[in-house]
């Protein structure tokens, strides 16, 4: 993700939504992001009759808040989530400065004991799952990888001669190192094993290569095709790439394993 105070380049896009597709872009967010964003200023605008956003102000953005809390009833996540988006659309896309936006209020979370599982209870929850997706459980278990940072991982990030995982632009966009469980090294290898093969099918079908983060794709556009960045963890069917359009193949699905 690019820094906040890099200066921001000039649209080029037409429409609203796509200004603000272009913007989530260029500063790398993730997909799903784009998606929540935009459906939070899709529903923003409608909400007020489909007026273009830079004539409202801070009592129309607290009016759509009110209702999503008080209508709606969503939930204190959902309701930071929509305010975030327009704190990103008119900051942003708008390049507005509006010091209003900041001082609307944020609804606090209610303070909940987080869930700790016993090493029974996960024994008994990995009793229920099979093959890759026995093992991603494992690997999140043993080493603290968020799903989505174990679904990202890359061949070449899986360091068998010192014990290392490698998880890419993380928590706050920063790369850190985990040591890789042992008991899972020959699990990992066999894993492997799959991809590549996966992998090789791909390129004997002249199959487009993985997606690359951030702007690699552009300066290397081959490189999308070599083995040590394809996923670890990949589908074993080809599906649209929802920016780009490319049909490729990509990590296994999140809800997949949810």
């Amino acid at each position: 993700m690019k820094t906040a105070t890099a200066p921001l380049p000039p649209l080029r896009s037409v429409k609203v939504l796509d200004q603000l597709r272009e913007r989530i872009r260029y500063l790398h967010y993730s997909l799903r992001t784009e998606q929540a964003y935009v459906h939070w200023v899709r529903a923003f605008i409608r909400f007020h009759g489909v007026r273009h956003p830079a004539t409202l102000g801070s009592s129309e953005v607290e009016a759509f808040l009110s209702w999503l809390a008080n209508e709606r009833k969503v939930s204190v996540s959902t309701h930071r989530q929509a305010l975030a988006a327009l704190l990103f659309f008119y900051g942003k896309v708008l390049c507005t400065d509006l010091p209003w936006l900041q001082e609307i209020g944020r609804p606090r979370p209610s303070r909940r004991l987080p869930v700790v599982l016993t090493p029974d209870e996960v024994v008994r929850i990995l009793g229920f799952l099979e093959g890759e997706h026995r093992l991603f459980a494992q690997l999140l278990y043993g080493t603290g990888m968020r799903i989505s940072e174990g679904l990202q991982l890359r061949v070449k990030d899986l360091d068998f001669d010192h014990g290392t995982i490698i998880v890419r632009e993380g928590k706050g966009s920063k790369d850190r190192a985990l040591m890789l469980p042992e008991s899972l090294a020959p699990s990992l290898r066999e894993q492997l094993s799959r991809a590549r093969a996966w992998w090789l099918k791909d390129q004997a079908e002249g199959r487009s290569g993985v997606a690359l983060p951030d702007a690699l794709e552009r300066k290397y556009p081959r490189a999308g095709h070599s083995w040590p960045w394809f996923w670890v963890f990949a589908q074993h069917t080809h599906s649209t790439d929802p920016r780009s359009g490319v049909v490729r193949r990509h990590h296994m699905y999140d809800q997949t394993f949810q």
